[in-house]
């Protein structure tokens, strides 16, 4: 094929919406919790590539199926299965007892058991590809970056070199769906039968895309689930959130450090006046806590803050307790049209946002009335004009986790929905912690991801309490929730 073109449902289409093999990944997981098992989306995918075969050739005609110990092979597997008018002879590259999903090997034990042609290539240099009219590459499937290694780089170059059609299940093997880090010896497809979307690269191809229908629901991107937070959940304790508030108020800033550090930062820090510090540090010896002269935050002031938060690069939760003196906003507004780098901007800091002219990367974090009076729609139910706060953030040009009993996350394009959480969460300070959440987590995730999965862990670790608590628990309480909620067994 010499262009690239696109098929959604048997119909050609100009553009579609792109998602990556990380995204992917997590829509799965979300549609699994909503009741859609992966096993059933692995059938649909597994149909899909028979569809794309028999467009290709004539029933009778020989294909040769290349699979990897992943859900890559399984579909490829399911696919076997389908084209029972074909000669099929699927080839594994590996051991059988070492693939890796549960549901892969499900289907590559039901093809032997029901006695198809199935063959284990235990090293590169076992492999021989079959004559075959259709080559099926189900050896790697998104989120590879690289070059090949074997056995797959010998299967890879057999197949290039292979007068024959190739169809790709999902990307062809050695493309890479989220950095563009393409292996230089990479498959070439001629096919590629992509499921629910089309991943980026795939239009700059000499290859045809079918975009396939496998049954995941629109919810599972629009509502924050368990594969948000798997895309968001830091690998290690990483980070170290920089917390600029107190000065009225001191438990604020203390409860959003203290997230921070249940949410896996390594060190959590406050900067905040000398009058308050003390009071600060004395709700938890885990915060490192570092006291200015002046009572409030001051113009003065930033500029030393700023220079801190410069050296240290990591993500800065700014207004957690401020209050609202003249030249504490107007601090706030200097640090933020100073700064470059990550920042949470929540509670008293919120109202210096629309005015400001600035190069961070912002995600606010305003309640309903907050977003009111930023200049966002005026509503009780967040969920309801979840359009207009969408098209705010779009003028806005920053994230907005707008808080209520549905949260509403976009970044003024894409928009997510996280509804967890309980009544109880109305008690003051729950919006501190994750304040304190988006910090940890915005330290090495897309802001966008990083916002919705705060938002539904916060609500998880709120909904852990009301199932012993009722709604009479405290925000300081939601903080021994967090890491079982990130990190722990759970099916959410």
């Amino acid at each position: 094929m010499s262009v690239s073109s696109a098929i959604l449902n048997g119909r050609p289409v100009e553009r579609q919406d792109m998602i990556t093999g990380r995204r992917m990944a997590a829509v799965d997981e979300n549609a699994a919790a909503l009741g859609v098992p992966r096993k059933q989306l692995m059938e649909s995918s597994g149909n899909a590539v028979a569809h794309t075969v028999r467009d290709v050739a004539d029933p009778g005609s020989s294909v040769a199926i290349v699979a990897g110990r992943g859900n890559n092979g399984g579909d490829a597997f399911v696919a076997a299965r389908f084209l029972e008018e074909y000669d099929v002879t699927t080839l594994l590259l590996g051991r059988a007892e070492t693939i890796g999903t549960e549901i892969a090997s499900e289907n590559w034990d039901t093809l032997e058991r029901a006695d198809y042609d199935v063959r284990e290539v235990r090293d590169s240099s076992q492999f021989g590809l079959p004559d075959a009219d259709v080559v099926v590459d189900a050896m790697l499937g998104t989120g590879i970056s690289g070059d090949l290694r074997e056995p797959v780089a010998t299967a890879a170059e057999a197949i290039n070199a292979a007068d024959t059609t190739v169809v790709a299940v999902d990307v062809p093997t050695g493309f890479d769906a989220d950095g563009g880090d393409h292996a230089e010896n990479r498959v070439e497809a001629d096919r590629v039968v992509t499921f629910h979307d089309t991943k980026p690269g795939l239009e700059d191809l000499a290859a045809e895309v079918t975009v396939a229908d496998i049954g995941i629901p629109a919810a599972a991107e629009r509502f924050v689930g368990p594969g948000d937070i798997s895309l968001a959940r830091p690998d290690d304790r990483e980070g170290r959130p920089y917390v600029i508030g107190g000065g009225p108020y001191t438990g604020a800033p203390a409860l959003a450090a203290q997230a921070a550090l249940r949410a896996g930062a390594e060190l959590s820090f406050v900067a905040a006046p000398g009058t308050v510090a003390g009071e600060i540090q004395g709700y938890a010896a885990d915060l490192v806590v570092q006291p200015y002269e002046e009572d409030v935050l001051t113009p003065e002031r930033a500029d030393d803050l700023l220079e801190t938060a410069q050296e240290y690069d990591n993500p800065v939760v700014l207004g957690p307790g401020l209050g609202t003196a003249d030249e504490t906003l107007e601090a706030a507004r200097q640090f933020l049209e100073g700064y470059d780098g990550r920042v949470v901007v929540d509670a008293d800091a919120l109202a210096v946002v629309p005015e400001v002219e600035t190069d961070a990367t912002l995600v606010c974090t305003p309640n309903r009335a907050e977003l009111a009076r930023m200049g966002g729609p005026d509503a009780d139910d967040l969920r309801a004009v979840a359009d207009e706060i969408e098209s705010f953030a779009a003028d806005l040009g920053h994230v907005v986790l707008a808080k209520g009993p549905d949260d509403v996350i976009t970044d003024g394009e894409r928009t997510r929905i996280s509804r967890s959480g309980t009544l109880g969460m109305k008690v003051g300070g729950t919006g501190d912690t994750l304040a304190g959440i988006v910090a940890t987590l915005l330290a090495d995730t897309d802001p966008l991801e990083a916002a919705a999965a705060a938002a539904h862990v916060n609500g998880l670790a709120g909904e852990r309490l009301a199932d012993d608590e009722g709604h009479g628990f405290l925000a300081s309480e939601l903080l021994g929730e967090i890491p079982a909620v990130l990190w722990g067994e759970s099916d959410v």
